[in-house]
């Protein structure tokens, strides 16, 4: 990318950030009405609609597709559910995880690396019991992994595809990686796809997911370059 690309991609980021703080103090739900989007039925309950209000509401184009939420500025959209303190109350989906090939995957050039690279967090606030159309947007972070944080998530990357690829797929558990943890992802419970097993047959398991941990994003959120324990 040329010099005045790199500028003007700059700039572009810069403005989508200026347009999340200016959504600061909204709730979720006057944020869909000025939108257009109806708060009621069974379309809006789904845990994912905050998100999608957000990304409507700041012009993500990326959609379900393996892009980002803005694919030509390299940024992914993360919206954390946290409490009255600012802690989050669940981990951070962050991209599917890939079993079949494991064996053959490094950090490098992986999707979750590509994924974390730039990621604009929207804490949304609410107390206990709260809808979601009652959260409130509170100050976002625009977060790019340090060099020391990129080591720890590095490290539990290879500590899952390396435990993957020698066969030990059912022994992996969201115990597993200091920040980066690996969880169940489908829709429902008889969702099954293809790893390898430790004598290399093709054996049916649960999908998984990559998944930031909520002492991680709740460190972040305070302090870019946090290292928490």
């Amino acid at each position: 990318m040329a010099p005045a690309d790199d500028a003007c991609t700059e700039s572009r980021i810069a403005a989508l950030l200026d347009r999340a703080r200016g959504l600061t103090g909204m709730r979720v739900g006057e944020l869909a009405t000025s939108l257009g989007v109806h708060s009621g039925g069974d379309a809006v309950r789904t845990k994912g609609t905050p998100g999608a209000i957000l990304e409507l509401a700041l012009g993500a184009t990326g959609g379900s597709s393996k892009v980002h939420d803005f694919p030509e500025l390299g940024v992914e959209l993360k919206t954390i559910p946290v409490d009255l303190r600012g802690v989050p109350v669940e981990s951070t989906y962050v991209c599917t995880l890939s079993l079949g090939d494991a064996e053959m995957q490094e950090w490098e050039d992986s999707w979750v690396r590509a994924k974390l690279a730039l990621v604009l967090f929207v804490p949304l606030v609410a107390g206990d019991g709260e809808p979601w159309p009652e959260r409130r947007i509170a100050e976002p972070v625009l977060w790019s992994p340090t060099r020391e944080q990129d080591d720890v998530l590095r490290s539990d990357f290879d500590d899952v595809v390396g435990l993957i690829g020698v066969g030990r797929i059912e022994e992996l558990t969201a115990h597993r990686g200091r920040w980066l943890q690996v969880r169940p992802k489908a829709a429902h419970g008889r969702v099954r796809t293809v790893a390898w097993g430790s004598e290399g047959e093709a054996i049916a398991t649960i999908p998984r997911g990559f998944y930031l941990r909520t002492r991680f994003t709740g460190a972040i959120l305070g302090d870019p370059r946090a290292m928490p324990d």
